[in-house]
């Protein structure tokens, strides 16, 4: 404002002054010493420490942080910087200003964390300083390893999973959100039974949250039980061995289903005949004949239990040889379906006889004539149904589609390797119950083409890269075009650690 008004203005310099012990001119302070005058006088980081143990499980990769909690941390991470910042003691007398790794051999057992501290020194002087903190890692198992480790059969809680159906489609699912989700994880055992699984755990807090886990994917229902282990009457403490039985609704994607009169007035005369469509925590229902849908939860459905009239292997395949579509595509719980009446005959009828059945389907949006389509034969089936012979005036379609077949396509891929795989758990085959290794690997065959056709089925679950596939220029003409596939954007790349290390390694030389 002064040099605009054209005044005179007199440039002030800031004057320096000697150093009190070395001599040399520098800028005026409090404590008239220069900065190296003033470290060599005052060590701020006095009484801090410099050396710290840290003790470290090397079974789980956790830290104690005292007294008795365990932390998962990796190397150079923030939880293990906050993790040694915490166990330096004094730290409060002086203000930290930054806290930093210093790299050092993994396999030394050694962490070096370089720590800038702050303090007011002599008359006010605020001095910055940086030193090292050398953290010694020492091995020593955790209460929960060590129990393991002694007795891997040692098991505190155990969660049952059932499902009384006669086949195990709904646990290769299942499989799938648990690897996913990582909802195993704390998991000590696994062990495969014929009607389910039994998860084993080194806590009981573990079993209630995977049983919290598989009540969010599957309508189930549970109790609890409890057994004494060891009494000690002097410190009055208890140990117990804690069972989880786990039931899954036996309703699975795909079976057909006769609603008892109860749940039929309650759902609004819905059915009685539907379709079992989508199985979540909720099960979605579809009446195939009018496209009206609910959603039963898992308190509604175990009030009034009921069974499914047919399951998903009684399918019979059809062909089908005319279609007129009744109806608009309709948007249903994200899938499309559309009325239409169809004559459909059996495959296996072929030569036979000339039998042609006229029916109403829920697929009018998808299926043609000369397309194949599973579902199922009421016409040639003998069922004896308790909820079905309470409807009386019923009168039962010859046949209700349930799905499009690819498996005539098929043929011409069979042999080849798929794009993509699936992960599995570690699972132990009981040795008292015989699984029938060949049932298994059809259905879990079926469960892949499964995945293949319904993209809502892959939603939830993660599928990988298959290295072994190799696409051929020819793959376009002879698999066909209508065949269902799993787009490359959907896979995950595998991750292998062995060949990360070696590509790394091979950079380097």
């Amino acid at each position: 404002m002064a040099e605009e008004a054209g005044m005179f203005m007199v440039h002030q310099t800031i004057g320096s002054v000697l150093c009190c012990k070395c001599g040399i001119p520098m800028q005026p302070n409090v404590a008239n010493m220069c900065v190296k005058c003033l470290r060599s006088e005052v060590d701020i980081t006095e009484g801090l420490q410099k050396h710290v143990i840290l003790v470290h499980c090397p079974e789980c990769n956790r830290y104690l942080q005292p007294p008795r909690s365990w932390i998962p941390a990796q190397l150079e991470s923030k939880e293990l910087l906050t993790l040694c910042v915490k166990r330096v003691k004094n730290l409060n007398k002086v203000r930290l200003i930054n806290a930093e790794f210093i790299w050092t051999e993994p396999h030394s057992k050694r962490i070096k964390v370089k720590l800038t501290v702050q303090k007011e020194v002599m008359n006010g002087a605020i001095i910055e300083q940086s030193y090292v903190v050398e953290y010694v890692q020492q091995e020593h198992m955790c209460e929960s390893c060590s129990r393991i480790q002694a007795n891997p059969d040692q098991w505190v809680a155990a969660v049952q999973l059932r499902q009384h159906v006669s086949h195990r489609r709904t646990f290769f699912y299942l499989e799938q959100l648990i690897l996913k989700h990582g909802a195993a994880a704390a998991s000590i055992k696994i062990k495969q039974l014929d009607q389910g699984i039994d998860f084993f755990f080194s806590n009981r807090s573990h079993g209630i949250k995977f049983v919290e886990f598989v009540g969010k994917v599957a309508p189930i229902r549970s109790r609890s039980d409890k057994q004494l282990v060891s009494h000690d009457s002097k410190s009055n403490n208890y140990n117990y061995k804690y069972t989880f039985s786990v039931e899954i609704s036996p309703i699975c994607r795909e079976d057909l289903i006769c609603l008892p009169p109860k749940v039929v007035v309650s759902l609004g005369n819905l059915g009685p005949l539907v379709i079992c469509t989508k199985v979540t925590n909720n099960i979605a229902l579809l009446d195939p004949f009018t496209l009206r849908h609910c959603f039963l939860d898992a308190d509604q459905y175990w009030r009034t239990s009921f069974k499914s009239l047919l399951t998903s292997r009684q399918l019979v395949e059809y062909i089908v040889l005319d279609i007129e579509t009744v109806s608009h595509e309709v948007n249903i719980g994200g899938s499309r379906y559309a009325l239409a009446d169809a004559q459909v005959a059996r495959v296996s009828d072929f030569g036979k006889n000339d039998t042609i059945f006229s029916i109403r389907t829920h697929l009018g949006h998808i299926l043609s004539p000369g397309d194949y389509a599973l579902g199922y034969d009421l016409y040639g089936t003998n069922s004896n149904d308790i909820e079905l012979e309470k409807y009386r005036g019923l009168v039962l379609p010859d046949a209700i589609l349930v799905k499009k077949s690819y498996e005539e396509k098929r043929q011409k891929k069979r042999g080849k390797h798929r794009s993509w795989k699936l992960k599995t758990l570690d699972m132990e085959t009981d040795d008292k119950v015989r699984v029938d290794q060949e049932k298994m690997n059809s259905e879990y065959e079926q469960f892949l083409k499964d995945l293949e056709e319904n993209p809502d089925m892959r939603f939830n679950i993660s599928l990988y890269r298959n290295r072994e596939y190799q696409p051929s220029e020819m793959a376009s003409v002879t698999d066909g075009e209508d065949v269902p596939s799993i787009p490359l954007e959907e896979l995950l790349a595998d991750l292998d650690l062995s060949e990360e290390e070696d590509r790394e390694d091979g950079m380097k030389e």
